[in-house]
């Protein structure tokens, strides 16, 4: 397995688009398989935020994450985000997520970031307390029960 970014493989940006339609369209707003492509554009970079990080197999991507700025409207002032982490259903239990979200939070410090924020529908923190991360509010964010959490990065 190996990393890449979605910037290096444009053309695997209506798969993700796909990925991410399937997974969470129903709870975004007027939410089309074509506005989930088109706000991808924003994330074909690799030297900065946002950006999209695959994890390839045999060349065939598994899983995406991304490093993002303000994922939620009511949080102003948490400015960057772990976001859309997924795993093709054929790759699940092999800790590709794990493997995502670790590779997001060492981009993340080499971007200079001190701090990361994510949501998960997992109200016990799932993966990410597992990981190091620590809950810190429950909401209601868009009809949906999440859990805010945020993780100090590491700086050597």
């Amino acid at each position: 397995m190996e990393f890449c970014f979605l910037a290096e493989r444009p053309e695997l940006k209506p798969l993700v688009a796909k990925w991410y339609f399937e997974q969470w369209g129903a709870i975004v707003p007027e939410a089309s398989l074509s506005s989930f492509e088109d706000k991808l554009t924003e994330y074909l970079q690799m030297d900065a935020i946002p950006l999209i990080v695959l994890l390839m197999q045999d060349n065939a991507p598994i899983g995406a994450a991304q490093l993002r700025l303000h994922e939620m409207t009511i949080y102003p002032d948490k400015t960057h985000w772990l976001g859309g982490v997924y795993v093709a259903p054929h790759a699940r239990g092999n800790k590709v997520a794990s493997a995502l979200v670790q590779k997001v939070e060492q981009l993340a410090i080499s971007f200079g970031v001190r701090e990361l924020h994510l949501q998960t529908e997992q109200q016990d923190g799932g993966l990410y307390t597992r990981l190091g991360w620590q809950a810190q509010e429950r909401v209601n964010y868009r009809g949906v029960d999440v859990v805010v959490m945020c993780k100090r990065l590491a700086h050597s």
